[in-house]
C-alpha cells in the first residue's frame, strides 16, 4: 500500500507540472494565434506569411507581419525552438505585447527578443523599455536612448557565439518574471533586464524577411520572482 499510495503522490506531481506547459504551436494549425499583416488591409488576397508545413510553423518571411497569440501571458518561461531554412536573415519573437502597430505602421508594442543570424538574443524597445547592465556600452549614447523611430531602442546581448550553423535547429529560452526578462540561447545565457516597462501581454513571431521553420513554441508557468 505504501508503494501504491507513493506512486500515486509521484503521478500527482508529475500532472501537476505538466498542467503548467502549455504547447502554444499544436503541430497542426494555428489555432491560438491571429496575424497582423498590413498589406492584407488592402489586399485581403495577399499571401499568408505563416503556415503549417510538415509538423513545422513557418514564417515566411514576406509580405512583413506578427504572429500574435490570442492570450495574455505573464510570469512564464518560454520555449522556442527554431532555424533558418535556407539562407540567413531576420525574425524575432516578441514578448510583453499589446497595441498594435506603434512603430513604422508594422511592430506593435513590446520587447522584441531578436533572432536575426549573428544577433541572437539582443533586445529591442518597441513603445515599451527594459534597463540592462552596462547599458551605455550595449546601447550608446544616453541621449540617444528612446522606444520610438529615431531613436537607439537596440540593445547588444552578451555574445554572438551561440548560435548554431544555418539548417541546425536552435533553442531560445525567454524567461519573463515581474520586470524581469532573462534570454539563454543554446544553453548559454545571452541578455539579461530588469525594470522592463511592461509585465505581461501576448506573444508574437515576426515575418521579416527570412523563411524560419519553428517546431517548438513551448510556455511554462512560472511564480513570480
Amino acid at each position: 500500500m505504501k508503494i501504491f499510495a507513493l506512486h500515486l503522490i509521484l503521478l500527482s506531481a508529475f500532472l501537476t507540472a505538466n498542467s503548467q506547459t502549455i504547447d502554444l504551436f499544436n503541430k497542426i494549425n494555428l489555432d491560438g494565434w491571429h496575424l497582423d499583416v498590413p498589406a492584407m488591409d488592402q489586399n485581403p488576397d495577399t499571401v499568408k506569411p505563416f503556415l503549417v508545413r510538415d509538423g513545422l510553423l513557418v514564417s515566411l518571411g514576406v509580405p512583413g507581419g506578427h504572429l500574435i497569440s490570442d492570450s495574455i501571458y505573464a510570469n512564464y518561461r518560454l520555449e522556442i525552438s527554431y532555424r533558418f531554412a535556407g539562407e540567413p536573415g531576420n525574425c524575432g519573437v516578441l514578448v510583453h505585447v499589446s497595441t498594435p502597430r506603434v512603430l513604422y505602421n508594422m511592430f506593435p508594442q513590446s520587447i522584441e527578443v531578436q533572432m536575426q543570424s549573428g544577433d541572437a538574443g539582443d533586445f529591442w524597445c518597441i513603445g515599451e523599455d527594459i534597463q540592462t547592465p552596462e547599458m551605455i556600452k550595449r546601447r550608446g549614447p544616453k541621449k540617444d536612448w528612446g522606444i520610438t523611430e529615431g531613436k537607439q531602442r537596440r540593445i547588444k546581448n552578451l555574445t554572438d557565439d551561440s548560435e548554431y550553423p544555418l539548417g541546425e535547429w536552435n533553442t531560445m529560452i525567454i524567461k519573463c518574471t515581474d520586470r524581469i526578462i532573462k534570454v539563454w540561447v543554446n544553453g548559454d545565457k545571452v541578455n539579461y533586464g530588469f525594470e522592463c516597462t511592461a509585465n505581461k501581454g501576448q506573444i508574437a513571431l515576426q515575418a521579416e524577411g527570412a523563411e524560419v521553420e519553428f517546431r517548438k513554441v513551448q510556455l511554462t508557468y512560472l511564480d513570480s520572482e
